[in-house]
């Protein structure tokens, strides 16, 4: 069925898919039916792009989110993705961090660039520019692009909108002043 979803929305002219792993099998070591999954599903999306949800938040362990981005990579994601957004902790700096370090390692070892998107907890523009420092440092310049980074907070957006008014007014201004999610 998750297959068949994707080739339909790429038929539809779907440019870009999200999957998520399948935790339990790979909580459970079961790591060949992850990457067989992840296979499958970037056979399916034909020309679109693969972002491929980690769910960092339930792999418990730093060793466990370095073995799945590597585990995501192998199999064919374009972008390794930290979470839904639906489960604490989504992103945090240090997870991304490690994801950061794979994606370099992946570019150190094949020559191919691939994508990081944290995504869930990043409500502020001052974090954010916590997570593109991490970027510069970790990955490399050549990452400070949206076709290799990208943030999956849209929380954020209200706060830079604020804070660029503030710039321009010379005064903070209120959260009713840009729309709510």
């Amino acid at each position: 069925m998750k297959l068949a979803d994707v080739e339909h929305a790429v038929t539809a002219g779907a440019d870009e898919i999200d999957m998520v792993i399948d935790r339990g099998a790979f909580l459970a070591g079961r790591y060949g039916q992850v990457f067989d999954e992840v296979k499958a599903v970037k056979a399916a999306c034909g020309n679109a792009h693969l972002k491929v949800i980690l769910e960092t938040g339930e792999l418990a362990t730093y060793d466990n989110v370095r073995r799945a981005s590597w585990l995501a990579l192998l199999a064919g994601g374009d972008f390794i993705k930290t979470s839904t957004g639906k489960v604490f902790p989504a992103a945090t700096l240090p997870v991304t961090h490690l994801m950061l370090q794979a994606v370099r390692d992946w570019r150190d070892s094949t020559g191919e660039l691939r994508g990081v998107k944290p995504a869930g907890g990043i409500r502020n523009t001052k974090d954010a520019i916590r997570y593109l420092v991490a970027v510069h440092e970790v990955a490399g310049p050549e990452w400070l692009t949206p076709d290799l980074f990208r943030f999956g907070a849209s929380s954020l957006l209200n706060d830079l909108l604020m804070q660029r008014r503030t710039q321009l007014e010379g005064h903070y201004s209120g959260p009713d002043h840009v729309a709510v999610d």
